[in-house]
């Protein structure tokens, strides 16, 4: 490893843990705006996730979490059909996979980072009767198979003018 690499990467490290910081900092100014009606987002806390959300991220930065524990996690809500979890996979989801992954899930089970999948995808596909359309057969106006949507190439290429 050359000293280059280390210093990219040291300095990679040092504007995650910047990005972070400054999103920690605007996190109580945009909750007090949104009230408790507030939509579930991606988020950034010091400590654990709260229920609802998973853990996709784990970084040790106690100058960020002052006072108490010093992990900053990153949260995800739950819903989504396809979640990279740092950990063990939340209930309704089943792993489809997973691999050791330190630099973004720290310690926590040995820096495991699992693929999760939802059980139950169905329950996210929108309602088709809430004017949702199913295609096919609601595909409106398409061309027929195989004619495409651009006219179809000269059958032979006209001679070159001459000069």
């Amino acid at each position: 490893m050359t000293a280059n690499s280390t210093d990219v990467r040291r300095s990679s490290r040092v504007l995650a843990r910047i990005g972070m910081a400054v999103a920690l900092m605007w996190l109580p100014i945009a909750a007090q705006a949104q009230g408790d009606s507030e939509p579930k987002s991606i988020r950034k806390m010091c400590g654990s996730c709260p229920d609802g959300y998973a853990t996709t991220g784990v970084t040790q930065a106690p100058e960020i979490c002052k006072g108490g524990d010093p992990t900053l996690v990153q949260c995800v809500p739950l819903g989504a059909n396809m979640l990279p979890v740092c950990g063990s996979c939340p209930e309704g989801y089943r792993e489809i996979g997973s691999s050791s992954v330190p630099a973004r899930c720290g310690n926590q089970d040995g820096g495991r980072l699992s693929q999760c999948q939802l059980e139950r995808m169905e329950l996210n596909l929108p309602d088709p009767t809430k004017g949702g359309k199913m295609c096919p057969p609601d595909c409106g106006s398409t061309p027929a198979p195989g004619q495409g949507g651009l006219p179809p190439p000269p059958k032979y290429l006209p001679a070159p003018d001459s000069k």
